[in-house]
């Protein structure tokens, strides 16, 4: 990694303020805003999502959302009594924090302060993040009000575009929509990039259970087109009917295996853009693949353009080239540092294709981030290596 390199984190996450919503609602939703609430009965934080106790967030969780890498050594302690048969695997999940590991105690440097984040960025002699939610990727799924959903995005994205606003540009704020409603999540598109933001995310399903590429959904991707801005794809909390764990009964302790399978959502409603022809309608369109690793897309544009030319399947897609074309033309796709396959990746897909992030703060990934970066690009050529560390980024969402 040469120090000239421009450095760009395509996927950083920030703590919201928990008074947030009530803060930057509407008026008329304030009385159901999202809130932190304290349990009376164990002390526990939780979340409210309009007026109601959430469900998918369990006790203790808040605390360890800006937690990277903090819980290592007490896991691996967990996993060796586990091992030992001290403890059985399926109690680990039901071991948390004590109810004092607030979620504002709990939340890393620089997640909630915008001049503490230009700091980081500093010491890490990064240029810029792009910032994304943390509790804002968890409301969605336990939220199906399409007005109310609205009015949370909007709320949020007023906040965001205020906390980047005076960092020079280091810090670069992307919406968020809710495809429930999508005329107001177009409107809202128009507005939030007005207001400074750089980019809209929606979650990897809809409230409707309208797929992502439906041309219901066309007035969000022309306005996205319009705008000028990357339309991407983030990983949430999802609603567990629809989810992709529920085929085993009395595995939810296994939250190994549910992380391992985590970005299968994106990946899902990413290819209902292609079956759905989105990129045949808007072929100015940029579309941003986020926190679902990246060395997938060689094995899905492979089967894909296979079924495509090759079988009577390719009937159904609404595309005249083959899938690899369009993500060639317009798509990219983000990384984890620790992934050693893309090096090999790029040149067969496109080495101005990848991003890379880092997931800060968030605890499902490692805080050595950049020494495993510095590994995954050693060896590429420099024009890749340049690439991926930022010049894609800085392309794909035009920033100076």
């Amino acid at each position: 990694m040469t120090t000239d390199s421009l450095l760009i984190d395509c996927d950083g996450h920030i703590l919201e303020p928990p008074d947030l919503w009530e803060s930057y609602l509407d008026p008329a939703y304030r009385d159901r805003a999202l809130r932190l609430r304290v349990d009376p009965d164990d002390g526990y934080e939780y979340l409210e999502i309009d007026t109601r106790r959430a469900n998918l967030t369990r006790p203790g969780t808040l605390g360890t959302l800006g937690g990277m890498g903090k819980q290592v050594d007490e896991a691996t302690q967990l996993r060796q009594r586990a091992m030992r048969g001290e403890i059985r695997p399926e109690e680990v999940r039901a071991i948390r924090p004590g109810p004092e590991l607030t979620y504002v105690k709990g939340a890393a440097f620089g997640t909630m302060d915008m001049k503490e984040r230009v700091e980081l960025l500093n010491r890490e002699r990064m240029d810029k993040a792009i910032l994304y939610p943390t509790l804002g990727l968890l409301w969605e799924a336990e939220l199906l009000d399409p007005e109310l959903s609205a009015a949370y995005c909007r709320a949020y994205n007023r906040w965001i575009a205020d906390f980047c606003r005076d960092s020079g540009g280091r810090l670069v704020p992307i919406a968020h929509v809710s495809l429930g409603d999508p005329q107001e999540a177009a409107r809202e598109i128009e507005r939030a990039v007005s207001d400074g933001c750089k980019g809209v995310f929606v979650s990897p399903f809809t409230i409707s259970r309208i797929p992502h590429g439906d041309p219901r959904h066309d007035v969000v991707f022309a306005t996205a087109q319009d705008c000028d801005i990357p339309f991407a794809i983030h990983p949430t909390f999802e609603p567990p009917e629809w989810g992709i764990h529920q085929r085993y009964d009395k595995f939810g302790w296994a939250m190994w295996y549910v992380d391992l399978f985590a970005g299968q959502g994106v990946q899902h409603a990413f290819g209902t853009l292609f079956q759905c022809g989105v990129f045949e309608r808007f072929p100015r369109l940029r579309v941003v693949v986020l926190e679902s690793q990246a060395g997938w897309i060689g094995y899905f544009l492979d089967r894909a353009d296979a079924i495509f030319e090759g079988t009577t399947l390719s009937a159904t897609v609404r595309l005249k080239e083959k899938p690899s074309y369009y993500f060639k033309r317009q798509c990219y796709i983000s990384a984890d540092p620790e992934e050693r396959t893309i090096a090999s990746l790029t040149d067969l897909v496109g080495a101005d294709k990848f991003f890379w992030a880092s997931d800060y703060p968030h605890p499902d990934h490692p805080a050595n981030y950049l020494e495993e970066l510095q590994a995954m690009v050693a060896p590429m050529s420099e024009t890749t290596r340049r690439g991926i560390l930022g010049e894609n980024v800085a392309r794909a969402y035009q920033l100076d």
